[in-house]
């Protein structure tokens, strides 16, 4: 069969693109490599492709309301710790997350995953739930049902989030993107942040997951056995990418200490699991459920394909198996 695939341009799926993986079964590989802001409107709006990168909680959110258009795959393209991702003016007084109780924050899209596991640490780590400060937010990627008792804004035209926070209408500015003006009018709300992202790691086992991969329901139900192949094609690229990074006879990747990264990073495994990444799916579905934005707790057996067995990729990882 012919597949249309849309989803970043990773180092892990790079053999995907470039055809030195196979999907079994698939005698034609359509691959967009597309931003993952264009590829989600895509797909929620137009479902244009056969299967593409999806933010895991928009997807979580329309399967919480009855909306079966889609069906995951314990795929994840994109993992991101974001203490990193709050910023505050170069000469904020505001010095620990712990001062953004009653604050002022800007964030693009209150629902999307970034915001949810930065809402959930703020809550966890350091007792400021989302009600206890203003949101303001930008264009969303689609309208959600508004929590009780949080307050959100909207970003007025012609706007925009970074000049507010400059202009001191913002206290902090949670965004995905490195502003422009960081080292200059802008600095992180948490400057050691690696410290603080791998001491939350240890004592919390989550390594945050933004995105999965989803099959449109009727190409799933009309060839169940893609589920399996595409999801050992992903694990396959994976495997692939980090084999070809950890190589000492030329660097492959510009950086001049990558291998001793690469080392140090070992203790944080980018699994394609649901068992390997099953407290980062705990948590996220718990954080969803107290922000208000799924109708109800959905359980992680729910989200995914039941013909993928949820210790597949742990399987593959440890034996080296070739799919």
């Amino acid at each position: 069969m012919r597949l249309t695939l849309a989803c970043g341009r990773y180092d892990r799926t790079q053999a995907l693109i470039d055809g030195r993986v196979k999907v079994e079964g698939v005698s034609e590989l359509n691959y967009l490599a597309l931003r993952p802001g264009e590829t989600f409107w895509r797909m929620l709006n137009h479902q244009e492709f056969d299967a593409s990168e999806m933010s895991l909680s928009s997807y979580t959110i329309l399967r919480s309301e009855g909306d079966e258009r889609f069906i995951a795959l314990p795929i994840f393209p994109s993992r991101v710790f974001r203490q990193n991702a709050l910023y505050v003016r170069a000469d904020s007084a505001l010095r620990d997350p712990r001062e953004l109780r009653g604050k002022r924050i800007g964030v693009g899209d209150y629902q999307m995953t970034a915001a949810v596991w930065t809402r959930g640490f703020l809550q966890h780590e350091y007792g400021v739930p989302p009600q206890d400060a203003t949101w303001v937010v930008g264009r969303p990627i689609r309208a959600i049902r508004k929590p009780k008792d949080v307050r959100i804004d909207t970003l007025a035209a012609g706007q925009t989030l970074e000049a507010m926070l400059e202009r001191g209408d913002l206290d902090a500015l949670m965004t995905v993107m490195i502003p422009p003006a960081l080292g200059k009018t802008l600095r992180r709300l948490i400057p050691d942040f690696r410290d603080v992202e791998l001491a939350y790691y240890r004592k919390t086992r989550i390594f945050p997951i933004m995105h999965t991969l989803v099959l449109r329901r009727a190409v799933y139900e009309a060839h169940p056995w893609l589920a399996v192949n595409l999801y050992r094609a992903f694990v396959r690229a994976r495997d692939a990418a980090l084999k070809h990074m950890y190589d000492t006879d030329a660097l492959t990747v510009s950086l001049p200490w990558v291998i001793d990264e690469i080392e140090r990073s070992r203790e944080i495994p980018w699994d394609y699991s649901i068992e390997g990444s099953r407290l980062t799916l705990e948590a996220l579905v718990q954080y969803l459920d107290e922000q208000e934005l799924t109708r109800r707790r959905m359980a992680i057996a729910e989200l995914f394909a039941p013909n993928v067995d949820p210790a597949l990729g742990a399987y593959l990882s440890a034996t080296g198996e070739d799919a």
